[in-house]
């Protein structure tokens, strides 16, 4: 979709990426972008009928207008417009998409999927070209496990098995979701340097992996 804007600051931009039907006051995206000034949501529209070509175009635009790296934190469906957005506008790698935390992407292909999803189909297979996690639960009425999984596979992401907590939304009841904030602390920490230089991916692969001892690892890894 054309050259990007050279960034302004090496302190990268949150940008909240929702899924059908946007996230509510409760849901864990709308209470970080109320809590941390450098996390803003992007205004797909069309919230419940969703338009994919529409949705990377408003995503592609946010990213544009951001004066610093962008880590993208999206849910659901929003997970599905990331990964076509890394499809249809390729970037060098961490460019200006420098990471991304990707939270129970919904499985567009399934069948019997709702009709509202269809246009996402197929998933993307294209390896994202930046560091990322993605977290799936294991009784998510939109995703399996397994399915999740390979997702996470052909995007060359980083997996983490959330357990049982549904959809990971505001019916989850995880509120301001600490793990989720660990996670995203874990791939900004992936995305650079600090001076605004993308890490190599074996590295940003190892620091997204490190079997540490915080929330995130305690609660869904065992210690």
């Amino acid at each position: 979709m054309g050259n990007f804007a050279p960034y302004e600051s090496v302190q990268p931009t949150i940008l909240t990426v929702p899924g059908l039907g946007g996230s509510g006051p409760s849901h864990w995206q709308t209470l970080w972008e109320d809590a941390r000034p450098d996390t803003v949501r992007v205004e797909l529209g069309m919230w419940n009928t969703p338009h994919r070509n529409a949705w990377v175009t408003r995503l592609d635009e946010a990213i544009r207008r951001a004066d610093a790296p962008v880590i993208l934190a999206a849910h659901s469906l929003g997970c599905l417009a990331v990964a076509w957005w890394a499809e249809l506008s390729p970037q060098p790698y961490g460019w200006p998409v420098a990471g991304a935390l990707l939270v129970a992407p919904a499985d567009v292909d399934r069948g019997g999927a709702q009709a509202e999803l269809k246009g996402f189909s197929p998933t993307p297979r294209t390896p994202l070209p930046f560091p990322s996690i993605v977290v799936a639960s294991s009784d998510d009425p939109w995703v399996s496990p397994e399915r999740a999984h390979s997702m996470a596979a052909d995007w060359g992401s980083h997996f983490v098995d959330a357990g049982p907590q549904g959809h990971l939304n505001a019916a989850s009841g995880i509120g301001w979701w600490r793990e989720g904030q660990e996670l995203l602390e874990r791939v900004i920490a992936a995305s650079s340097d600090g001076r605004g230089q993308p890490l190599p991916p074996s590295r940003a692969r190892s620091i997204l992996a490190v079997n540490a001892t915080d929330a995130a690892q305690t609660h869904y890894l065992g210690g």
